[in-house]
């Protein structure tokens, strides 16, 4: 099988197409040989010049080496271990050996060129033959949203009986301005997924390879979903693990990208079950319409078009050094476009009180917007990345070292808080028994030695428990919300009288941000299991009401791009006990 990267040095660059040499770490004055399990591969350079340089990788698949290891159960001898398509058809094989062999541009790694490796390059990638039985269309779906122009051709059958009709593979040209490190991260993990089968043994492992090389590009894919259950082989309980990470990118709840699993009473059951009926396994061809819509996010090509359109809400400059303030605009969900497991505005609904929710994924479109995010260069920190980082820098501040994260969901601040070493026990409340094994889940991949200063607790916030009691600080991240107006007394005296650490962090959203949303009909909640939203001057004599009741003291801040009349998109209260902080007056204005 065979595959050629060409550069073409456009006249304004200072650099030669030849440097192509430098990025992929191989001479392009020899011919060079690498062994391979399977067979061997070949590295040459076709055309290199000033202008114009080609790299070749042919790969030589000896069908005797890669029948040797199958297991017992497979017969001595059958013609189809010998005589297939994987010597010819770009597969698994192909992506193990650019691992392998173009292992450090894979990587993005260039001492001589650090400067290149950075650059978008004019690229063109060609592969004579990819398997793929959805054909042409499944292969732009796959590329297209990548910022590659796609030009897929079928094969014929056979050429001399054109009446056959088209085989199941295609001729793959692409081209675009990309990074030679993520071009190459693209076919590492879209090969396989278009072929539909791997050659070597699947564990956990491999989902760490797909987020690895995924990241930056996989969670906004629009076909997200379908190229996990791919890559992993339909492995359920790897695919499962691996969209339930996915979705901690973007903070939506497992469900909706279907990777919870049906799981026990017992929390301390280490062990995962598969459900019952297990989920229906894809079709080997192109994913349907209605796959796509129940499993990602509504993303236009537009939006893919654009890195920083896929996180449009700005951290605050505290957060973000470097950077310039200005407006952003998420991207927009249409709420009349349900998805699979979600309710509302886009947004999964939590069972129980005080499970916290997502962010919505409904977002407001700001006129003016994407310019002085295009200016500020890269990808944006999406909303729920900027609250989280908002509430560890609040717990900083009032020098928590022993923190209660209360409705703590599956975990999303739980882990970011381990990977601090600042915090030396980290408590998870939650009653919903299915997020907290999922968080359970997630915090089995940290070390045993970091993970011994985490523990989780199943409980209902509105009532209190001893053993939360002399905390440094409690965090009620986007949970508030969540509990019937009527209960509220008994949150608060669980929280702030019983348990009453020195600190509380709450963030809730700002109703009077909704406006912003343009998809969000009027006097509509961002989330299905809201039972109310408070604009700024409710949470504020809210908060008041607490410090008053319960001997605290209170400061407030906005998170996200702040509107100059409605706000910002999350406002965020810290309490503390016993110190004299200036409350901020500034951030209460708004509607009552």
């Amino acid at each position: 099988m065979l595959l050629t990267i060409t550069c073409t040095r456009p006249d304004d660059a200072a650099w030669a197409a030849g440097d192509l040499g430098y990025l992929l770490h191989k001479n392009p004055g020899r011919v060079q040989a690498f062994e391979q399990s399977y067979g061997t591969a070949h590295v040459m350079y076709p055309e290199t010049d000033d202008r114009r340089c080609t790299a070749a990788l042919l790969l030589e698949v000896d069908p005797v080496r890669l029948v040797r290891g199958k297991s017992r159960g497979t017969p001595e001898f059958s013609l189809g271990q010998y005589v297939n398509d994987r010597p010819y058809a770009a597969s698994s094989l192909l992506a193990v050996t650019i691992a392998k062999v173009f292992g450090s541009a894979l990587h993005g790694r260039c001492a001589q060129r650090p400067e290149l490796a950075a650059t978008a390059l004019p690229l063109r990638i060609e592969l004579p033959a990819v398997a793929c039985k959805g054909g042409p269309e499944t292969v732009r779906r796959m590329f297209a949203p990548l910022g590659w122009t796609v030009t897929a051709t079928p094969l014929p059958l056979d050429p001399a009986f054109p009446d056959w009709g088209d085989s199941h593979y295609v001729r793959l040209e692409l081209a675009g301005e990309l990074r030679l490190a993520d071009a190459l991260t693209h076919l590492y993990v879209l090969l396989p997924v278009l072929d539909g089968s791997k050659h070597y043994w699947l564990d956990e492992a491999e989902i760490d390879k797909l987020l690895r090389f995924g990241e930056g590009w996989l969670a906004s894919h629009p076909e997200r979903a379908w190229i996990t259950r791919r890559y992993l082989a339909r492995r359920q309980s790897l695919v499962r693990v691996a969209l339930a990470r996915l979705a901690e990118v973007d903070d939506l709840e497992a469900e909706a990208l279907g990777a919870v699993e049906e799981v026990g009473d017992d929390l301390a059951d280490s062990g995962t079950t598969d459900s019952a009926g297990g989920r229906e396994a894809p079709s080997e061809t192109a994913p349907s319409t209605a796959e796509s819509a129940s499993a990602v996010d509504a993303t236009t090509a537009d939006d893919l078009a654009s890195p920083s359109a896929r996180y449009r809400s700005v951290i605050p400059a505290c957060f973000w050094p470097g950077s310039a303030p200005g407006v952003a605009q998420p991207i927009a969900v249409d709420s009349g476009q349900k998805r699979a497991g979600t309710t509302g505005a886009g947004t999964v609904a939590v069972d129980g009180t005080g499970s916290r929710a997502v962010a919505a994924t409904t977002a407001p479109t700001i006129a003016g917007a994407g310019a002085d995010n295009a200016a500020a260069g890269g990808s944006m920190p999406s909303l729920a990345v900027t609250r989280r980082a908002a509430v560890i820098r609040a717990l900083h501040e009032v020098g928590a070292h022993r923190v209660l994260d209360l409705g703590c969901g599956e975990g999303a601040l739980l882990r970011e808080l381990l990977a601090d070493k600042a915090f030396t026990e980290i408590v998870g409340v939650d009653v919903a028994m299915r997020s907290l094994q999922i968080a359970k889940r997630r915090l089995a991949r940290v070390p045993e030695w970091q993970a011994r200063r985490v523990s989780l607790r199943q409980g209902a916030l509105t009532y209190t428990d001893a053993a939360l009691r002399g905390y440094d600080a409690a965090v009620l991240m986007e949970v508030i919300e969540h509990v019937d107006a009527p209960r509220l007394g008994a949150l608060a005296h669980a929280v702030f009288g019983s348990a009453a650490p020195g600190a509380v962090v709450v963030t809730t959203p700002n109703s009077e941000y909704n406006a912003l949303y343009e998809t969000l009909p009027a006097g509509k909640f961002r989330h299905s299991d809201h039972r109310f939203e408070w604009s700024r001057c409710e949470f504020a004599a809210w908060a008041r009401g607490i410090c008053e009741k319960y001997g605290y003291e209170v400061r407030f801040e906005p998170i996200g791009v702040e509107d100059e009349a409605l706000g910002a998109s999350t406002q965020m209260a810290v309490f503390t006990k016993g110190t004299a902080l200036v409350t901020n007056d500034g951030d209460e204005k708004g509607a009552a």
